[in-house]
């Protein structure tokens, strides 16, 4: 398998499944909202994000620029589908459960491994085993390096949130917030390159869950780190 061949899986899954386009996708993130309804949260996660070409997805040069960072709050315990909770009640720990949900999701290598994630961390209403983004993106990643839906002993997919943004918030029980993960993908030959995930999460039942509805506009998936992520709005993580 060449590094190529995994590289176009990877851009398959980061362009055709993670999310969809929306209609116009030149406008900067909104602001945080304290208060709001329905149509708030709907709007916030329709709201266009800045847009990316596909090759700022891959390896590239480094920033001098130091970025503003998110602190992220440590979990707690290990919840349901072997992923990471117990984060606070704060956009921060929206963020940080999303990147642990993606985490557990992709680092599975299998496409029933994907969907034992979404149905412990989605919330009634919203992406299902067969319609979530991580779902659809497992598949194309596995298509694209000629594997069947349980991956591979050889495969080995390393996933690390390197940066994030919130988007927004409504309320304190929903928040729109995006992780910029590095993937690293083995499989004979490695290949690297970033995809970025959005998604509306509501706090349920004293934990943040992948909420109901459209999933959101599409973040760019940059490379952590250069100037591109920066500019995009795109911030470092740190545990706190």
């Amino acid at each position: 398998m060449t590094v190529l061949a995994l590289i176009a899986g990877l851009v398959l899954a980061v362009l055709s499944a993670l999310a969809e386009e929306p209609d116009a996708r030149d406008a900067a993130p909104t602001a945080e909202r304290t208060t709001g309804s329905l149509t708030e949260r709907d709007a916030l996660a329709a709201a266009p994000m800045p847009t990316a070409e596909p090759d700022q997805a891959l390896p590239g040069p480094l920033s001098s620029r130091a970025a503003e960072v998110i602190a992220l709050p440590r979990p707690t315990g290990v919840g349901p589908a072997a992923v990471a909770f117990g984060f606070p009640r704060t956009s921060e720990g929206a963020l940080a459960q999303l990147a642990a949900i993606d985490v557990g999701a992709m680092q599975s290598g299998s496409v029933e491994g994907v969907r034992d994630v979404i149905t412990a961390w989605g919330a009634v209403g919203g992406p299902t085993r067969e319609n979530w983004s991580g779902v659809t993106g497992m598949a194309s990643l596995l298509s694209g390096a000629r594997l069947s839906a349980a991956g591979s002993p050889q495969l080995a997919i390393v996933v690390r949130p390197v940066m994030g943004l919130i988007k927004g918030t409504v309320g304190p029980d929903f928040a729109v917030v995006c992780v910029d993960l590095e993937f690293t993908v083995t499989l004979e030959r490695t290949a690297r390159m970033a995809v970025a995930d959005c998604q509306r999460m509501v706090w349920v039942e004293d934990r943040w869950l992948i909420g109901p509805g459209p999933e959101p506009a599409p973040a760019p998936s940059i490379w952590p780190g250069t100037d591109a992520a920066i500019d995009a709005g795109w911030r470092d993580l740190r545990h706190a």
